[in-house]
């Protein structure tokens, strides 16, 4: 039966860390276009589905966070959210308004809806299940809780990546139980990493942040693997299916392809200006050699030398360039860490720092080491 009234679409967001990357955007971009035809936009802050973790797509339970974490981690995302979405037409709700006044019976009541049966049908648990990894029981009330927010805001249609169908079809079938038109699943394909190999993800530091500077998420996009460009396009940018033929096109040079990719996807988050001069930039840097425009300053305390030295391992962990002294060492031993200009290949070498001294690490990060 027609009702003559716009659709209520929802998306749910788990705040498990303070950055969206552009894999994430996907679905925020896709309840964008639902907001801009006139329908209502529905964005759940998922600060008690965060709590109990995702199961979709991992191959162990996932670490319990807490809930002031997750709260601290929301405030960034609706900013970073706001980026894509008319935040003033968006209905924002967090799910803690219903959950955190559930009784126990009341849980009992929510769980009794699945089987055990049911549960195991879903691909991630079957296969951890086969493999003989552990399967946490509060990881089955997942995909139940994201169903039960949409009985809660009563939506006509949810969004979701691929990996999260099954909680998706769950909401259909507790709307129907509970006596509603079931909603219409809308699933967006995953985006893969730089790295090209695993799903775009912030542990595993194959991730471009919608809030990175220009230079910064331009050169990440360069380096990705020439076969992902066409899911970068059509995922990622506002580029039309007719362009992206033409510049995909085999008489197209790969990097002309790749570096209209990279201006669409800064322009995308910044604009037009940014990704031109984070263009001319690349090429300055990677091509002619020279330094970048901005290089931040890094103060290293002066009780951390000793006679005027330091590690440089130490030095790199101590930039953020790498997470431990182990990552830092493997990247010296690959070549890619130098000192004003001048490679280190030895990880082990204690080195003076120099007023204007310069690091780079990898082809993308620099910085000036100054005493603090």
């Amino acid at each position: 039966m027609q009702e003559k009234r716009p659709l209520r679409v929802k998306l749910g967001l788990d705040p498990t860390a303070p950055d969206i990357h552009i894999g994430n955007a996907i679905p925020i971009h896709k309840l964008r276009a639902f907001q801009s035809l006139g329908h209502t936009a529905i964005l759940i802050i998922g600060d008690y589905t965060a709590v109990v973790g995702d199961p979709s797509g991992v191959n162990k339970t996932r670490p319990m966070i807490t809930h002031d974490k997750v709260l601290e981690n929301a405030k960034t995302y609706l900013t970073q959210a706001g980026k894509i979405l008319d935040m003033d037409k968006t209905e924002v709700v967090y799910n803690s308004k219903w959950f955190k006044s559930m009784t126990f019976n009341d849980v009992i009541q929510l769980v009794s809806k699945m089987t055990v049966a049911r549960m195991m049908e879903r691909d991630d648990f079957s296969k951890r299940y086969k493999a003989g990894s552990p399967i946490s029981l509060h990881e089955f009330i997942y995909p139940l809780m994201q169903g039960y927010d949409s009985i809660m805001v009563k939506n006509d249609v949810e969004l979701g990546g691929t990996d999260q169908l099954f909680s998706l079809l769950v909401g259909r079938d507790l709307q129907k139980d509970a006596g509603m038109e079931p909603q219409v699943v809308l699933t967006t394909s995953l985006l893969e990493g730089i790295d090209g190999n695993k799903k775009m993800s912030k542990s595993l530091n194959n991730y471009i942040g919608i809030t990175e500077p220009p230079r910064e998420m331009f050169g990440k996009v360069m380096s990705i693997p020439d076969n992902l460009m066409r899911k970068y396009f059509e995922l990622a940018t506002d580029v039309s299916i007719e362009d992206i033929q033409q510049l995909l096109d085999e008489k197209t040079h790969p990097r002309t392809a790749k570096v209209a990719l990279a201006k669409a996807i800064v322009t995308r988050y910044h604009n037009l200006q940014a990704a031109e001069a984070a263009a001319e930039e690349f090429d300055r840097v990677f091509k002619e050699g020279a330094l970048p425009d901005e290089i931040p300053i890094i103060s290293i305390p002066d009780g951390e030398l000793e006679n005027g030295k330091i590690w440089i391992t130490k030095l790199i962990v101590s930039c953020k360039f790498a997470a431990t002294n182990g990552e830092a060492r493997r990247l010296i031993q690959q070549g890619g860490v130098s000192v004003n200009s001048e490679t280190i290949n030895d990880p082990t070498l204690n080195i003076e720092i120099t007023p204007g001294m310069t690091l780079k690490v990898g082809k993308r990060r620099f910085a000036k080491i100054v005493l603090q």
